[in-house]
C-alpha cells in the first residue's frame, strides 16, 4: 500500500471548502484553510504545497460525497491525476463515536483523521465516463419531468366540482404547461437514446441486461449508471447489499433473537425498480412463477420470496455481463 506524506481532509459545502492538512497525526497542531468551492478556490489549496515543500503525488485528498457540490473538486483532482478518496457522509459520521456539537472546521479534521485511521480500507475514487455522467443527469431530469407531469395532470380531478367557466380558464393554462413538459420530456429521452446508441459499451450492456426476463430499459440504464458500466461492483452480492435486498441477521447473545431482514440503508430507487422487475418476472417467466408458487406453498412470506426473486434477477444480470452473452431461459427447453 502506498504511504502518503500528507492527508488532506476537506469538508464540502455549497459555497466553500474547509480544508485540514494532516502532516503529523500524533501532533495536535493542524493547518486549516478556507477557500471558495470553485476552480479558483481549489487552486489556492495547491499553493500551500509550495510553502510546505510537499509533492502532490505524496498526498491523499479525502472528502465526503455531497453530490453536485463535490463534483467540481473531484473533476479538478481528476485533471491533476492525483489520489483522492470520496466517502459517504454516513460512514464518517458513524466512525466518530460519541461527539458533541459540530462545525465545518472540526468536520474537515474528522475527515482527515478518518482517512488516516482507515487507510487499510482505501479505495481510490474515480469519476465515471462523460457519457455515464451525462446519462445520470439526464435520467435525473427525466424523473423531475415525469413527476411534474403527474402533478399537473391532477388538475383534471377538479372537473365537475367547480363551475365550468372557471375550470376552462384553469385548464387552458394547465394544458399549455403539460404540452411544454411533454415536449421537454421527449427531448430528454431522445438525448438519452442518442448517448446509448453512440456508446458501444453502454448499448451492448443494455441489450444484455434486457435479455433477462422482467428487466426493462429504465432498470437497465439505472444499473449501468449505478455500477459505472459494472466496474464499481465486483459481484452481484455486493450490489444486492447496496440495493437493500440482501438479508442480514439480527442476533446478540442469548437474549436478542431478531428476524433476518434487509437493512434500510439502501438505494431506494434501485430497490423500487427491482421490485417492479420481480413482479414482471413472476408474471412472464415460467421458472420464476413456479419458484414463487412453490415457496409460498411451503409457508414462506410472499414478500420474502419476492425479495429472493430480486436477488435472482440481479445475479442473472451480472452473469450475462460477465459472460458477454444474452440470458438463455433453459426452462423453455425442458421436456
Amino acid at each position: 500500500m502506498k504511504k502518503y506524506r500528507v492527508i488532506i481532509g476537506i469538508d464540502v459545502s455549497k459555497n466553500k471548502l474547509d480544508v485540514c492538512f494532516l502532516l503529523d497525526p500524533h501532533s495536535k497542531q493542524l493547518s486549516f484553510l478556507v477557500v471558495s468551492n470553485d476552480r479558483k478556490g481549489i487552486s489556492k489549496i495547491l499553493s500551500v504545497f509550495t510553502k510546505l515543500e510537499i509533492c502532490i503525488r505524496d498526498t491523499l485528498f479525502c472528502f465526503e460525497n455531497t453530490g453536485i457540490y463535490s463534483l467540481s473538486l473531484a473533476c479538478y483532482l481528476e485533471d491533476l491525476k492525483t489520489d483522492y478518496w470520496e466517502i459517504p457522509a454516513i460512514e464518517i459520521k458513524r466512525s466518530k463515536g460519541i461527539s458533541r456539537g459540530k462545525n465545518d472546521k472540526t468536520d474537515a479534521r474528522d475527515i482527515a483523521f478518518y482517512a488516516y485511521t482507515h487507510i487499510h480500507k482505501l479505495k481510490l475514487s474515480k469519476l465515471p465516463e462523460k457519457d455515464i455522467l451525462k446519462l445520470k443527469l439526464l435520467i435525473s431530469e427525466r424523473g423531475k419531468l415525469l413527476k411534474s407531469i403527474q402533478i399537473f395532470e391532477m388538475t383534471n380531478e377538479i372537473k365537475g366540482f367547480i363551475q365550468n367557466d372557471i375550470y376552462k380558464e384553469v385548464f387552458s393554462v394547465n394544458r399549455k404547461t403539460l404540452k411544454s413538459l411533454r415536449k421537454h420530456l421527449l427531448e430528454v429521452e431522445q438525448k438519452i437514446q442518442a448517448i446509448i446508441k453512440d456508446n458501444h459499451e453502454i448499448s451492448t450492456q443494455k441489450e444484455l441486461i434486457q435479455s433477462v426476463t422482467g428487466v426493462g430499459p429504465q432498470t437497465a440504464i439505472y444499473l449501468i449508471i449505478t455500477t459505472k458500466c459494472f466496474k464499481s461492483f465486483s459481484n452481484w452480492r455486493k450490489m444486492a447489499c447496496y440495493a437493500g435486498i440482501a438479508p442480514f441477521p439480527y442476533q446478540s447473545g442469548s437474549s436478542i433473537r431478531g428476524k433476518t431482514k434487509v437493512n434500510h440503508l439502501a438505494d431506494k430507487k434501485l430497490k423500487s425498480l427491482l421490485t417492479m422487475c420481480a413482479l414482471s418476472a413472476k408474471k412472464h417467466d415460467k421458472e420464476i412463477a413456479l419458484y414463487y408458487q412453490r415457496k409460498v406453498n411451503e409457508g414462506k412470506n410472499p414478500m420474502l420470496v419476492l425479495n429472493s426473486i430480486k436477488c435472482k434477477l440481479l445475479s442473472r444480470v451480472f452473469a450475462t455481463i460477465n459472460r458477454g452473452t444474452p440470458y438463455v431461459n433453459t426452462c423453455k427447453f425442458a421436456a
